[in-house]
């Protein structure tokens, strides 16, 4: 592990802004090329990841990054639903680059998210999360995630099917429910 790794008390979490974007862009690459963490196999292009960002800046919903060195090391974002219905809820992403893991790291994240979730009248936020992912379901029921499903072949990626954990966590207003 490298020095910039061992040491996160110099990692700054802050709100995302349209100047993190190519730096998000390129740790959403290597999350994604992973290929065990994420939806995605590789960052979608980056005039599309720009459009994400800007948009949720732009509805108020909950993006955080973690910057080391100016540069993003690991995320978290809640979006909300779009429908009428479902604007209390919202899916949680998240993701941090290899040598920032197993720091507390992650946990930072999800609170500073979560929290602005809350103060954005969210009252719901669930995540789906790979089965074999024990790290983070492990974080997420720390968090106060409650697990509701299994979606059964929820991926393929290189010919195996995995299977993924529903969690929810809800909020009353006191705090998590």
């Amino acid at each position: 592990m490298d020095a910039a790794a061992s040491e996160t008390s110099d990692i700054r979490i802050e709100p995302i802004a349209a100047a993190h974007i190519d730096s998000f862009h390129r740790a959403l690459d290597v999350v994604a090329r992973e290929k065990k963490y994420l939806s995605m196999l590789e960052a979608t292009p980056l005039p599309d990841t720009r459009a994400f960002v800007m948009g949720m800046i732009a509805k108020g919903n909950p993006q955080f990054v973690a910057i080391a060195q100016d540069e993003v090391v690991g995320w978290c974002d809640i979006d909300r639903h779009f429908f009428p219905s479902h604007v209390h809820r919202g899916k949680l992403g998240m993701g941090i680059l290899p040598a920032y893991r197993s720091q507390g790291l992650g946990r930072k994240l999800i609170e500073t998210t979560l929290r602005a979730a809350q103060e954005a009248g969210f009252l719901r936020v669930e995540l789906d999360v790979y089965q074999d992912n024990r790290r983070a379901i492990a974080l997420y029921k720390k968090m106060g995630f409650v697990r509701e499903g299994i979606i059964r072949r929820a991926a393929r990626i290189d010919g195996r099917f995995i299977h993924a954990i529903g969690m929810a966590l809800l909020f009353d207003e006191d705090g998590p429910a």
